[in-house]
């Protein structure tokens, strides 16, 4: 437990989607760490065990794919708490077979599942968190989740590629409409990590297989890429410390969009 001086987020309100595991659950603990109220949204109803980690985080069903969820788990952290900071949009999926590119296999029902969820969601992720900062007229933070693929290319599938430089598209243009409002928009691009999501994309089921795999392709002084790397650029973006921030993609990926560009 940090003291109420080192609390990055003290007296903050927090909506995470895709907060139930990944980089969504290290983020929900470590911004209850560190003194903010934290509301997880996610369509599992199993993986729920965040919420029990500390008396700071609850959660809320949420499928992002639907407007109507989106809004009532916004409508659920200004019940709850009374305002809302910080939207962290972080729910995503990929295409069925998004290691390979081949624009002629494209099948429409999966590039309109993903576009539901990673574009779609992050749309109505913003537009509800600014329906409810606005009118405070105490500014807030917006951050999205996208990839290390917005930065490097030929590194995934079509959908998921695209899904994710249409994130990106969407913060910049958000920066420059609510910066008026003292709303700061910005996003994180991470590179594999061993979560549910990357595991059920690859097929690998062993999670340091992963690890094993980003260290030797990355060469970062065999530095692991975890969660917890993406979650502390969150919380940075998310507090007072970055005040003056908008319209950033952090490459949270140890250079690799460098070397695939």
């Amino acid at each position: 437990m940090l003291n109420s001086i080192s609390q990055r987020l003290q007296g903050k309100v927090a909506l995470i989607t895709g907060g139930a595991s990944g980089i969504g659950a290290a983020t929900a603990r470590l911004f209850a760490k560190h003194g903010a109220k934290v509301l997880v949204a996610d369509i599992s109803r199993s993986e729920t065990s965040v919420a029990d980690d500390h008396p700071a985080i609850s959660y809320v069903h949420c499928d992002v794919s639907k407007e109507s969820d989106v809004r009532e788990a916004v409508d659920a952290a200004v019940s709850m708490h009374g305002k809302l900071d910080v939207m962290f949009s972080n729910a995503g999926v990929v295409g069925r077979n998004n290691l390979k590119m081949d624009i002629a296999a494209l099948d429409r029902d999966d590039l309109e599942r993903v576009f539901a969820v990673n574009v779609y969601g992050a749309f109505y992720a913003a537009k509800h968190a600014a329906r409810v900062m606005i009118p405070r007229k105490q500014g807030g933070a917006i951050l999205f989740t996208a990839s290390y693929v917005t930065g490097a290319l030929g590194e995934s599938g079509h959908p998921y590629a695209a899904s994710k430089h249409a994130t990106v598209g969407l913060m910049k243009n958000l920066t420059v409409e609510l910066g008026q409002h003292g709303i700061r928009v910005n996003a994180l691009s991470p590179y594999g990590i061993p979560t549910p999501l990357s595991m059920g994309a690859t097929g690998v089921t062993d999670p340091k297989l992963i690890e094993a795999g980003v260290t030797a392709k990355v060469g970062l002084g065999g530095a692991v890429l975890e969660a917890n790397d993406v979650a502390e650029a969150a919380l940075y973006l998310a507090s007072e410390e970055s005040k003056f921030i908008s319209g950033l993609n952090i490459m949270v990926d140890g250079g690799q969009h460098l070397k695939s560009a």
